[in-house]
């Protein structure tokens, strides 16, 4: 009896136990779901902010958005701040939503969301304002620059936060050595920033746009840009173009005198020879182009173009020859010459080769013959030179030789 007893008290003790632990999970899990939730929030100035606090479980509990200063912008649907910027987007048990409009860099900062539990449960999202640079300004720029001299130009934008980038492009190509400089505006909040390029123009310059470009993360991808189009002065460059490449005499021939540079040049200046043209009459002078009516050999000589701006002075030269057209038509059939050298050279290589073979074949007859004979030399009389020369030639029938 007393074990029975015993035991049935244990059984309520353990089921005691795990109602109280059930009890307690569910307590607990309330609670979680009781917890207010919210999101950082990041907007342009001047934009539009959201700021949303969600619960999961609520039990009729109230919820109220505070700003940075800690005062009350909305207790639920209630409006608390006289602030025609604040305005309700959305207001239920399960969520508190407000927007605020024309953001300015003073309404940055932590924002409060309060849930009236016991105790009071808190959520934090920060608004983030970016300050939106100004457009950018080139200066250091004065109308006309002389080639070879030092351009320095500063691209400079204000208001940024954070710090804008200041990138340089000319023809399109990226200038990486740069002075970057960034300064705090006066506000302490938003910054100003500049940058220098130096380069040494030349007259490839001419006409060429340098872009100042700002990036900025609030300029949503589409960035600012300054231009300022270069416009350099330099000496002329001076070049002589003929109408044709073979001046024929009897026929016209026109010099073109092609000049360039900034300023033009106009007019320009032609001579022969170091001196005045000879010929007015016959040599006429039309702007850039000197035209000669009929050519003779009296034309031939160096003529000069000079062209002349304010930055300076440039000439080229011209050596004309007159041909005669019997000449140059007798140069367009066959070089007779040519070939007759080419016909001799053969000969005499032949002549030459014919020569050393038959040198060649004389001296190893020779050879044979006084091999021949080597038997008679060494004979002391006559009798055995003659008797030596017959043994040599009966050897000479069993040692035969041919020649083909």
């Amino acid at each position: 009896m007393i074990w029975k007893r015993s035991a049935v008290l244990r059984f309520y003790s353990v089921c005691g136990l795990l109602l109280q632990a059930a009890a307690s999970k569910n307590k607990i899990k309330g609670s979680q779901g009781q917890f207010p939730l919210t999101q950082n929030v990041t907007v342009v100035e001047g934009g539009t902010a959201i700021l949303t606090c969600r619960v999961d479980q609520n039990d009729n509990t109230s919820l109220q958005w505070s700003n940075p200063a800690q005062q009350t912008l909305y207790f639920d649907d209630k409006k608390a701040l006289r602030d025609n910027r604040i305005e309700l987007v959305r207001a239920s048990w399960h969520e508190l939503s407000i927007s605020v409009s024309d953001v300015s860099l003073s309404d940055e900062g932590q924002y409060t969301c309060s849930l009236f539990t016991m105790p009071v449960k808190t959520s934090k999202a920060y608004l983030t304002v970016l300050g939106v640079p100004e457009k950018p300004q080139i200066s250091g720029f004065s109308s006309p620059v002389m080639e070879g001299d030092l351009m320095q130009l500063t691209c400079k934008t204000s208001g940024s936060k954070p710090a804008a980038d200041i990138r340089w492009f000319k023809n399109d190509k990226e200038i990486k050595d740069v002075k970057y400089l960034k300064e705090e505006d006066a506000n302490r909040k938003t910054f100003t920033v500049s940058s220098t390029l130096d380069f040494r123009v030349d007259r490839s310059d001419d006409g060429v746009a340098v872009i100042c470009r700002v990036d900025h993360e609030s300029l949503n991808a589409t960035p600012q840009v300054a231009m300022q189009v270069l416009e350099i002065h330099y000496t002329p460059s001076v070049k002589i173009i003929p109408s044709t490449p073979f001046p024929q005499e009897g026929q016209p021939l026109i010099l073109t005198c092609e000049s360039k540079g900034k300023p033009l040049p106009e007019p320009v200046l032609w001579t022969k020879d170091g001196g005045e043209l000879p010929d007015p009459d016959r040599m006429v002078v039309s702007g850039r182009e000197l035209n000669i009516l009929f050519l003779n050999k009296t034309d031939n000589g160096t003529y000069r173009c000079e062209a002349t701006n304010t930055i300076g002075q440039s000439s080229a030269e011209y050596v004309l020859i007159v041909h005669d057209p019997n000449a140059l038509a007798g140069q367009t059939g066959p070089d007779h010459a040519l070939i007759g050298g080419i016909v001799a050279v053969v000969v005499f290589v032949t002549l030459c080769s014919i020569f050393l073979l038959g040198r060649y074949l004389a001296r190893h007859k020779g050879t044979y013959l006084t091999n021949e004979a080597k038997g008679a030399e060494d004979a002391p009389d006559a009798d055995t030179a003659i008797i030596n020369a017959e043994g040599s030639q009966v050897n000479a029938e069993e040692k035969k030789e041919y020649f083909i």
